[in-house]
């Protein structure tokens, strides 16, 4: 059988970064195939995950082994030529941007003004590498932050990001999530002709409170009981005993942060060398915090933690356990 081998730590862990993040869809396909090659995958179920030839896998892995990396990207003059000049490009992107969920609609527009015909599946290349993709449409915060107020305050946050990485201080950003038996897990890889889906359960919830920097360092609290101001007060009283340098602590305006009992703290935090940074109302983005939440929640924790309770615990504590070493986030 033909397998790829000797694959060093470092090159696999660089591949799983293309994998990830590499903007080039054949490239991202390219890694991830060495990577299961390495890990014994067959030439046949390489055929089925990626949906090409046998030809085609034996010329990413022969790619592989005679140039590397290089040898995961397409060589210059190789392939068709574009469809779509690149102003042609920058229009498509804004008819998808009209109608995000009828191509169809994208394809009458080509046709029409430019006389060409595009299938879907083209218009979703093109889209692709102009930087969009296909994603759940979020939720956003029910209002705007004041402008001004905003931009003094993003302002100050990224010198106080400088004096962190300066060694000056710890930049540290607080803030509270929810776990439940309700999966948060809206799209996944499956069969075509498989049908998959969670079972909802209705269950308590598991809350965790996180105080979280830049450098994967993370001091978290897990919880049954509601969120209140007292668990919040309880939690910076025990972390400020941990502390050596100066700590800013960043931090919303929930009502938990702004009770008199809290506010009532502030200054004794600060003899001891802790400060909290309020953030403008309606601002989640500015508090990093929110990605760990978006990573446990729709990327980290797998499915089998939905089937029960202790499931979810087990799952939850696991991943608050290893981040910053199993789990880890990129901030740069």
């Amino acid at each position: 059988m033909r397998y790829i081998k000797g694959l060093t730590k470092d090159a696999a862990k660089l591949l799983k970064r293309i994998y990830k993040e590499s903007k080039y869809y054949q490239v991202r396909q390219r890694a991830h195939c060495i990577l299961l090659s390495y890990q014994k995958y067959k030439i046949s179920e390489l055929m089925t995950i990626f949906q090409v030839s046998r030809n085609t896998i034996y010329n990413w892995l022969n790619n592989w082994e005679d140039l590397g990396l290089v040898g995961l990207y397409n060589r210059e003059g190789r392939g068709r030529k574009k469809l779509f000049d690149s102003l042609q490009q920058k229009i498509i992107k804004d008819w998808v941007k009209e109608t995000p969920k009828k191509l169809g609609i994208v394809q009458e527009k080509i046709k029409k003004e430019w006389d060409i015909f595009a299938s879907k599946d083209t218009i979703k290349r093109v889209v692709k590498c102009l930087g969009m993709k296909w994603k759940r449409i979020r939720k956003r915060v029910g209002g705007e932050p004041d402008p001004e107020l905003y931009e003094n305050k993003k302002q100050i946050l990224q010198a106080l990001k400088k004096l962190s990485d300066l060694g000056f201080l710890d930049l540290r950003y607080l803030d509270e999530s929810g776990f439940c038996l309700t999966p948060y897990v809206p799209y996944g890889w499956q069969d075509k002709s498989e049908i998959s889906g969670f079972k909802t359960n209705k269950s308590k919830r598991l809350n965790v409170i996180g105080l979280l920097n830049r450098n994967n360092d993370l001091e978290s609290y897990i919880f049954e009981t509601k969120i209140t101001s007292d668990i919040v007060i309880k939690f910076l009283d025990n972390y400020v005993q941990k502390i050596n340098k100066q700590t800013v602590v960043v931090i919303d305006n929930a009502p938990i942060h702004r009770s008199k009992a809290f506010e009532k703290k502030i200054s004794e935090w600060q003899q001891k060398k802790l400060e909290i940074f309020w953030l403008p109302t309606y601002s989640p983005q500015l508090n990093l915090i929110e990605t760990l939440w978006r990573f446990m929640k729709y990327e980290w924790i797998e499915k089998e933690a939905y089937f029960s309770w202790k499931n979810l615990v087990e799952y939850v504590e696991k991943v608050l356990k290893d981040f910053g070493t199993e789990y880890t986030i990129n901030f740069a």
